[in-house]
């Protein structure tokens, strides 16, 4: 099981929550401590998760997780409503980058993921995320590349492509139905009047031959 399954698994299963994407963080500038405590507990890896709740109505959030050096269980230490996400940097719009910016209401973090792909991939979670679960105030996303930002574009072009094709294709069976229906109606009026003039035939066939 990799780390991010395991992550899923301890962290979020447990709290009925669904995790949708996480990355490998390390920070870009060292966190200042005032004074640090004897028997810290050494190295450790940090991941930045996106969760949100299987309990309707659903809530996302951000959670910060970490494992320490020698262990292979995970912690959970922040966690953030996706309400209280306000800016989403992305450094450079113009070069792969693995660096990033999360500015919060009340907390400021510099990161650098493993590589640029695994923060592109994040950001794209991330983007969707906010776009579905936040309706009111979305975070803002800056100095982020296209691909970043067009992965749900391409996908919307696409729907509205397919439900433009579809409403052409209706519009034109409706017409076609249409058509036919008059076509019908005036096959039955001529076979209707044919069959009045046979009677009518007939009938005065009939009186001659009387």
């Amino acid at each position: 099981m990799n780390a991010k399954s395991a992550i899923s698994k301890e962290i979020f299963a447990p709290h009925d929550e669904r995790m949708l994407g996480a990355v490998q963080v390390k920070r870009r500038t060292k966190k200042k401590i005032p004074f640090l405590a004897t028997g810290g507990q050494g190295e450790y890896l940090t991941y930045i998760c996106i969760s949100v709740t299987n309990k309707k109505p659903a809530q996302a959030s951000i959670t910060k997780v970490k494992q320490f050096e020698g262990s292979t269980s995970f912690v959970k230490r922040t966690q953030w409503m996706l309400e209280q996400l306000r800016q989403v940097n992305g450094i450079d719009p113009n070069r792969d980058s693995p660096e990033f910016d999360l500015l919060f209401e009340n907390a400021f973090d510099q990161w650098v993921a493993n590589t640029a792909s695994e923060k592109c991939t994040f950001f794209q979670v991330l983007h969707h995320t906010c776009q579905r679960y936040l309706t009111d105030k979305k975070p803002e996303f800056i100095n982020c590349q296209s691909k970043i930002m067009g992965g749900n574009s391409i996908l919307h072009s696409a729907a509205d492509s397919v439900t433009s094709a579809v409403q052409k294709a209706s519009q034109a069976l409706n017409e076609r139905g249409e058509r036919l229906g008059r076509a019908e109606e005036k096959t039955e009026e001529l076979k209707n009047s044919a069959q009045q003039f046979a009677e009518t035939a007939h009938k005065v066939r009939f009186q001659q031959d009387k």
